[in-house]
């Protein structure tokens, strides 16, 4: 699966709206980001993107 610009774009919203009026602070962006990485790394990898996947399929309807 790509990452596309799309789905940045929403991530990025979304930890946008949580720091704006979710209480979100810098440090738990940057624990989120590095956990992120990661998990990219790990043996669930392929796992967190087949559910990523999955998930966009259902949301788009394809």
């Amino acid at each position: 699966m790509e990452v596309t610009v799309p789905l940045v774009v929403i991530v990025g919203l979304i930890v946008f709206i949580a720091w704006r009026y979710l209480g979100l602070r810098l440090w738990h962006a940057i624990v989120a980001l590095v956990f992120g990485f990661l998990l990219a790394a790990t043996a669930l990898a392929p796992s967190v993107r087949t559910v990523i996947h999955g998930i966009s399929k259902w949301i788009t309807g394809q």
